[in-house]
């Protein structure tokens, strides 16, 4: 198995173990590709969720541009939802699981299709 395999597999184990959500192995491997070379640098593959310019670049830039969503207030309560569902306490909150379930939540699974 490569490095995005190893990778993928332990962004499974966190939606299962963390988040208490059985991954959609298919989808998961589409987002986990989507985010990039972020993935293997350790500083861009987390999302610091204390950091609201953090929070705000994943609204912008996933919510709005990838999943083509309308801004507003929803946008952050979704965010929100996702960090609380993974822990706030959770150090490693990875960019990939975080925009899995954003995408399960917005119901935009086509996106990745």
């Amino acid at each position: 198995m490569g490095k995005r395999d190893d990778l993928i597999a332990q962004y499974a184990d966190d939606l299962r173990n963390k988040c208490g959500m059985e991954p959609d192995m298919n989808l998961l491997r589409k987002v986990t590709i989507g985010c990039g070379p972020a993935i293997y640098n350790a500083d861009a593959s987390t999302v610091a969720a204390t950091q609201q310019s953090e929070l705000e670049t994943v609204k912008e830039n996933f919510l709005i541009k990838k999943l083509g969503l309308a801004d507003g207030p929803q946008l952050m309560d979704a965010i929100n939802q996702v960090m609380d569902t993974y822990g706030r306490s959770e150090r490693n909150k990875y960019r990939a699981v975080v925009y899995y379930m954003l995408t399960k939540h917005f119901g935009k699974e086509s996106v990745y299709s």
